[in-house]
């Protein structure tokens, strides 16, 4: 019988060894995919960091006006229920006193003894003081019905009222639902901006944050739009804020003093000027007369995107100012640089 043989082991070359190899980094890079570990893509070149920055921050800041809108929305919940807590409180304290001067009369009828009207006249010394005492309580019966009547409407007034604050309640922690996921889209795409971002240098992201050279100049010099003048005194105001505004720092949801996002900004301008304007761009966009492109004046506000999701304030010469996005600071800028989308003169 012949004898067993362990079979000779072939060792991988040419065409094989490569074959193995190129499966076993794939294998490996699939592994390190699933593990969340894998390695940066390819360093992007500036231009199209800036591509990807930009659309960062267009979705961030669509996400940043629904957030403003919610918070609106979060905060006139929030005074609402207050307000229905506090006139529940009213009407409770109006019903217990009405409550106890039923229980007042209640009293008074059992300790009366509740005698029959037509003993209690025959019993009587004085007949004719009778009729009139009993004309009273005929008249006091009646406010006593009344008083019964007002009671229970205050109950179910009272009741409509909690129904109302349990309505709103829910209402708020929508909202406030709606607040937190829209503050985790914001964070999230500024987050992603952020880590492209530091790809480059100093000098390129300066570059790619900066306005052109004749908006700089523009800002640095407190030009203000050539010679047009606004059209009243609120628009004046409004504008003059505005320039005062000029190198705050963008953070999204922000009004002011001290830094704004796009529709804050306007928002504040214009709070100075003694108008409450919306807090959302989407409803500033209604908050005047729309006016075409061409009749243009300083204190107009300037609209851009298909969503209605930024806003600048006219100041004349084709130029707003405008809180851009977090890379940089409230600035002079030709309303020419975004998709024009529309204008409204505030009343």
């Amino acid at each position: 019988m012949a004898a067993h043989r362990k079979p000779k082991q072939r060792s991988l070359s040419g065409h094989t060894a490569r074959t193995a190899a190129t499966i076993a980094l794939a294998g490996a890079a699939t592994a390190t995919a699933f593990d969340g570990t894998g390695h940066a893509d390819p360093r992007l070149s500036p231009a199209e960091v800036k591509s990807k920055v930009d659309a960062l921050y267009r979705e961030a800041e669509i996400a940043t006006e629904k957030y403003n809108g919610a918070k609106e929305k979060a905060q006139n919940a929030e005074k609402s229920l207050g307000e229905l807590r506090d006139e529940a409180a009213r009407k409770t304290e109006k019903l217990n006193s009405a409550r106890e001067g039923l229980g007042s009369i209640a009293a008074a009828q059992y300790r009366s003894g509740g005698i029959d009207p037509a003993v209690q006249l025959a019993l009587s010394s004085d007949p004719d003081q009778y009729l009139e005492r009993a004309a009273l309580a005929d008249r006091a019966d009646s406010r006593q019905a009344a008083a019964v009547t007002g009671v229970r409407k205050q109950l179910q007034e009272i009741d409509q009222l909690h129904t109302e604050a349990d309505d709103t309640l829910a209402h708020l922690k929508s909202r406030q639902a709606e607040l937190k996921k829209h503050k985790k889209t914001v964070n999230g795409k500024l987050d992603t901006a952020k880590r492209l971002l530091s790809q480059l240098t100093g000098d390129q992201r300066a570059e790619l944050s900066g306005e052109d050279r004749a908006s700089r100049t523009a800002a640095r010099d407190g030009i203000t739009g050539g010679t047009a003048k606004a059209p009243n005194s609120r628009a004046s105001a409004a504008v003059s804020y505005a320039h005062k505004a000029l190198g705050s720092p963008y953070v999204w949801g922000a009004t002011g003093p001290d830094a704004f996002d796009c529709s804050g900004l306007t928002q504040a301008a214009y709070r100075s000027a003694g108008v409450d304007l919306p807090r959302t761009t989407y409803a500033q966009i209604a908050a005047g007369e729309r006016i075409p492109r061409s009749q243009l004046q300083p204190g107009d506000l300037v609209f851009f995107y298909q969503g209605i999701s930024h806003v600048g304030l006219y100041v004349g010469n084709g130029q707003m100012i405008h809180a851009p996005n977090p890379s940089a600071p409230v600035r002079l800028a030709p309303i020419s640089q975004m998709p024009f989308a529309g204008a409204t003169r505030v009343a």
